[in-house]
């Protein structure tokens, strides 16, 4: 068990070191992903009000077996749906400390397809 929090801790800085270089506004939010093991969540914030615009997760969809490529993929073709019906197309990628390739990926490439541009 001492492993899993030290990759979280690994994980934490280097989001925040990734924070620090970005931050999203209310022209260009930010969307944020997490991944557990059995799940993926995605958020489009603005940081200067510290508000959540919209948020979908694969534990809000109910889906089944929310932590494989394939439910990333629906989880940002629902972000992008949700962001563009309340007026937002752009938006910094925020890939929260993980790295850049499977279920991030998927989510990312699903949320382009979806209408975001980033």
């Amino acid at each position: 068990m001492i492993t899993q929090n030290k990759r979280n801790a690994v994980r934490q800085r280097i989001h925040d070191r990734i924070r620090r270089k970005l931050s999203g506004t209310a022209e260009r939010p930010r969307l944020n992903v997490y991944r557990s093991l059995n799940h993926i969540y995605a958020q489009v914030i603005d940081d200067l009000n510290g508000t959540t615009l919209v948020a979908v997760s694969s534990l809000g969809l109910k889906m089944k077996g929310g932590g494989n490529v394939a439910s990333a993929k629906d989880i940002g073709k629902a972000i992008a749906e949700r962001a563009v019906e309340k007026g937002i197309k752009k938006v910094v990628f925020d890939r929260g400390g993980f790295l850049y390739h499977g279920r991030i990926k998927a989510l990312a490439d699903a949320a382009r397809e979806g209408g975001l541009d980033f």
